[in-house]
């Protein structure tokens, strides 16, 4: 079953008169906006994509919602990406939160101590990174990338690479 008739079929259960489903309080909210309101929108395409941001060897960051690329928001948002039979470097995003889905392939996710614990991540799900969790991503794949997109708790990425005998 394909993601969308997956959210679709879970939504249909629910329906609109379930308990503890309610809409916001609409009150405070006014409806439309004039034309010197500084909100918008932003719409990034691939090709605008960044590679300006914090990178760990073997993988490919590429950012989309941050500073750099004029967008001013709480969260930092952009795509990784690993090429068949990479690996990452032993790394953590310090302070920062991840959430990632995976849009593409399959990943092994390595952390702890030694990097004792590992869970394989594959196309269509979600993954939570705590703050300060020391891991790194696998692609056991030697023909498919894989790729997630990524949104951190922070505008600016954080990226602190370990040197490769942390885990020894």
């Amino acid at each position: 079953m394909g993601l969308a008739s997956e959210v679709k079929r879970k939504s249909s259960r629910r329906g609109a008169g379930a308990p503890g489903l309610q809409l916001p309080a609409l009150r405070h909210i006014e409806l439309g906006m004039n034309k010197s309101d500084p909100l918008s929108i932003s719409v990034v395409h691939p090709n605008q994509f960044s590679e300006g941001t914090s990178q760990t060897p073997g993988s490919l960051r590429l950012a989309a919602v941050s500073p750099e690329l004029g967008i001013h928001s709480a969260l930092w948002g952009g795509t990784f990406l690993v090429e068949p039979g990479a690996q990452t470097g032993i790394h953590h995003h310090g302070l920062q939160e991840t959430v990632a889905y995976v849009l593409e392939g399959e990943s092994f996710i390595q952390w702890g101590e030694r990097g004792e614990h590992s869970v394989i991540a594959r196309a269509g799900d979600f993954l939570h990174v705590p703050a300060w969790l020391v891991h790194r991503e696998i692609n056991r794949s030697m023909e498919f990338p894989f790729c997630w997109v990524v949104i951190r708790s922070t505008s600016e990425p954080i990226v602190v690479n370990l040197p490769e005998d942390t885990w020894k």
